[in-house]
């Protein structure tokens, strides 16, 4: 009896030190599972769907053309006596950039100048002449002939006058292409003749070439799908045209559509377009590339999300919306157009639906999610090594 008082007491000491055992037991395995729910829930950025105007653009590759490019030549054959200008400079229209030896040029006009005046002498004196015989021709002391011969003679010197005239004028024209102007505002390129050059009328080289720099075109093509487009913005008014410099930090040039061509090349099935830029600053250089975007509308109510939540799917494009419980759902998405790092979206979101931005490659749907702020570091991210003393 005595053995089994002391067995049955050990017995319930034993249930109860079991019942406290399990007891914190199921506790901890409750708190476990909620840490590893919170572990579950994916930490991610997430940006609003908003509404806002955006433009509806036609991309196409440009190239820089100049609106005038002029080879300068001598229009008389001579020898340089001095060059006004360097290679390269800014010149405006009428600025001197060569000047010729005109010593001669100068002795033919002298010499024109003179024979001008011996002929009005003899002119003179032919009129003096006629006004003379002309009252005695009515009295017969002049025969007819005498007196019409004497009407030809200052006819035929007023002729001669006249000749010499344009034969001065003429002279005077070839002394003023001994001065080579610039016949237009521009940029000069390499001077190929230097002092003491001889040259010849209309050579094959050029003096130099100059290129209207400001304002300046760029050329490009687009599908004739936006010839339609294109006709519907022209007849709403001035049509936007941009260009970016690839390599230029700087904002994109504003410009507008200048001309249009007549025809759509068959060959390509392109419509050749030319925007008109002012190039105040010189960022547009004639033969450059640059991208060209047209602006033919803006949409006033449009859906834009930040480029980087829409997602490549086997199926198109999706986005992953963040619920109200606080879980995913991957919406498929019909994208429109990508502006700015501006996604516009045509269908399958709403103004005010929240997006994922940055995480989606942790995600699948239905996943719980905690919402961070840009840029904080991910949970359980190893964090980046403190700076060695010293270190700036």
């Amino acid at each position: 009896m005595r053995f089994l008082r002391w067995a049955i007491i050990p017995m319930g000491a034993v249930l109860a030190v079991a019942g406290w055992w399990f007891l914190p037991t199921g506790t901890a395995a409750q708190t476990d599972q909620a840490r590893t729910a919170d572990r579950r829930a994916v930490p991610v950025e997430v940006a609003e769907a908003i509404q806002k105007p955006m433009p509806v653009l036609i991309p196409a590759i440009g190239r820089v053309q100049t609106i005038a490019s002029v080879a300068v030549k001598s229009r008389i054959d001579g020898v340089i006596a001095s060059v006004a200008a360097v290679d390269g400079q800014e010149v405006k229209a009428g600025d001197v950039l060569f000047t010729l030896d005109d010593r001669a040029l100068q002795a033919a006009v002298r010499q024109a100048d003179a024979t001008l005046v011996r002929d009005r002498a003899q002119l003179e004196n032919a009129r003096r002449e006629v006004e003379r015989q002309a009252p005695l021709s009515q009295k017969d002391f002049v025969t007819k002939s005498q007196m019409d011969q004497t009407r030809t003679t200052s006819a035929a010197l007023e002729g001669t006058v006249r000749a010499d005239e344009a034969q001065l004028e003429m002279a005077k024209v070839a002394l003023s292409y001994s001065v080579i102007k610039a016949p237009i505002d521009g940029r000069l390129g390499t001077i190929n003749f230097k002092l003491g050059n001889s040259i010849k009328a209309n050579d094959t080289t050029p003096l130099v070439t100059l290129n209207q720099i400001a304002p300046i075109y760029v050329a490009m093509s687009v599908p004739q799908v936006h010839f339609a487009a294109l006709q519907r913005a022209m007849a709403a008014g001035p049509v936007t045209v941009t260009a970016t410099v690839q390599g230029d930090d700087g904002k994109p040039l504003e410009g507008q559509l200048a001309y249009v061509e007549n025809a759509i090349d068959t060959t390509t099935n392109t419509l050749a377009l030319r925007g008109s830029f002012a190039n105040a600053e010189r960022r547009l250089w004639p033969g450059q590339f640059v991208n060209a975007t047209i602006v033919v509308s803006v949409q006033p109510n449009a859906v834009v999300v930040p480029s980087e939540a829409v997602q490549a799917g086997q199926g198109g494009s999706f986005v992953y919306m963040v619920k109200p419980d606080s879980t995913v759902e991957a919406r498929p998405v019909t994208l429109d157009r990508t502006i700015d790092r501006l996604a516009v979206i045509a269908q399958g979101l709403a103004p005010g639906d929240k997006v994922v931005t940055n995480g989606q490659l942790r995600l699948d749907n239905g996943m719980a999610v905690t919402v961070r702020a840009p840029g904080a570091p991910t949970p359980g991210a190893p964090e980046p090594p403190a700076p060695a003393k010293g270190a700036s």
